[in-house]
């Protein structure tokens, strides 16, 4: 073959291969949410090239016979579910407690690539994990690689708390195995220690930092809402958080806690269950974000009642306090706190985050507040919102669409038909 030929192969080829990368989607949609004007526009068609939208058009549009086509004009099409509290590594279990001396990082992670799935599937396309132990990591670089489905991970890495605090990973182990973690395991005592974790959190690969500032349900510990971190170590977490561009979020059911986190300058707080009128106030002033997680507080007080599922020292705590969040959630939204949409799942199962919408507008929010919660909303908590949150030219194509319009029937947020997230199709 002459040097001429090889040239014009190689040329048609690049030109070919130019050509497909150029190719644009076009998606029909019936009824398309505008989550930034809050209507709901119908016969609409977005137009997608690679991984980002390029164009939003009225009527049903397409390009030539070699462009591809998507129907969903019998859907109602919306941007992407926005989760801002899960955690990919947890998965619910009466055998929860004892696998953490069974399992394997490889077995965790194994188990994680199926709750992944279950996630984008039902519409989630963005998650925040608030802490694990660094398979979370490693879940997030797979999936951006492309070797694992799921959603788009923010991730925490591992948890930051005092010794005996929410997130100390020995709290119910044996003496002789608990040893003494320090900063490098998470744990703090100090305005020094919690540097250094926040520090080591930053080169383990993590995007964000997460503190328990209070006690919590699920650890194998005696108090659940007492404040567990001072002043000084918390605007010591926030301050050096900032210093390595990392937003903060803080585990908080006691108001003392939440409070102290608040005025560090903490930008969201998870659960909130016992928040004070007082705390609404300073979460206004310091325009402090709220994660409610009524999903998780529901499924933990059921199991409660489930003989054996929990240790006997989380069975009181998840009594009184999985009840109380969605009257804290009504509270904190007819007060004006902001809210982005947040779940806890991992703590029930995954796959089944869309509940939460059911339970913020039974406790008032208007579904379209709730859907900009797990959109616009979630996009801002996480300073995303040039790329994240809607639909719209520039922002990847993270795109859903229901069986039945959310705002007409809150119920059709269970029935997802279609998941395209940056440009690909997964359902």
């Amino acid at each position: 073959m002459s040097i001429l030929k090889i040239i014009l192969i190689a040329s048609g080829t690049i030109l070919f291969a130019l050509g497909l990368n150029a190719q644009k989607t076009y998606l029909h949609c019936g009824e398309l949410i505008d989550v930034e004007s809050g209507t709901v526009k119908k016969e609409q068609t977005i137009v997608i090239e690679e991984d980002k939208i390029v164009a939003v058009k009225a009527g049903y549009q397409s390009g030539d016979e070699n462009e591809k086509v998507i129907d969903l004009k019998n859907k109602t099409v919306m941007p992407g579910w926005m989760d801002m509290h899960i955690h990919v590594e947890s998965h619910p279990s009466k055998r929860s407690y004892e696998e953490r001396f069974r399992m394997n990082e490889a077995d965790v992670a194994l188990r994680a690539t199926v709750d992944m799935r279950k996630t984008i599937q039902a519409g989630f396309t963005t998650v925040r994990d608030l802490g694990g132990s660094g398979v979370n990591v490693s879940m997030r670089n797979a999936i951006n690689r492309g070797d694992v489905v799921g959603p788009r991970i923010f991730t925490a890495e591992k948890s930051l708390a005092t010794t005996g605090g929410h997130a100390d990973p020995t709290n119910g182990f044996r003496r002789s195995l608990m040893g003494d973690p320090g900063p490098k395991e998470g744990v703090v005592n100090s305005i020094e220690d919690v540097r250094k974790a926040v520090r080591q959190r930053y080169k383990n690969g993590a995007d964000v930092i997460k503190v328990t500032a209070t006690g919590g349900v699920l650890s194998v510990a005696k108090d659940g809402q007492g404040p567990q971190l001072s002043d000084e170590e918390l605007r010591a977490i926030v301050v050096t958080a900032k210093d390595y561009g990392m937003t903060t979020a803080a585990h908080a059911h006691g108001d003392e806690g939440m409070r102290r986190a608040v005025a560090a300058g903490i930008t969201s707080i998870e659960h909130g269950t016992k928040m004070s009128t007082e705390t609404m106030d300073l979460m206004i002033k310091m325009g402090t974000w709220y994660v409610p997680t009524i999903a998780a507080g529901k499924y933990v007080a059921k199991k409660a009642e489930e003989p054996g599922y929990y240790p006997n020292i989380i069975v009181p705590k998840a009594r009184e306090i999985g009840p109380m969040i969605q009257n804290t959630f009504k509270k904190a939204y007819a007060h004006g706190v902001k809210i982005a949409f947040g779940t806890d799942a991992g703590v029930f199962p995954h796959g089944e985050n869309a509940n939460e919408f059911i339970y913020m507008t039974e406790a008032g929010m208007p579904v379209m507040e709730a859907l900009r919660s797990a959109t616009i909303y979630s996009a801002e908590l996480l300073n995303q919102q040039e790329l994240l949150g809607s639909i719209k030219p520039g922002k990847y194509a993270d795109i859903i669409a229901t069986d039945g319009n959310p705002v007409e029937d809150i119920q059709s947020v269970l029935r997802v038909d279609f998941v395209m997230k940056g440009g690909v199709v997964f359902k």
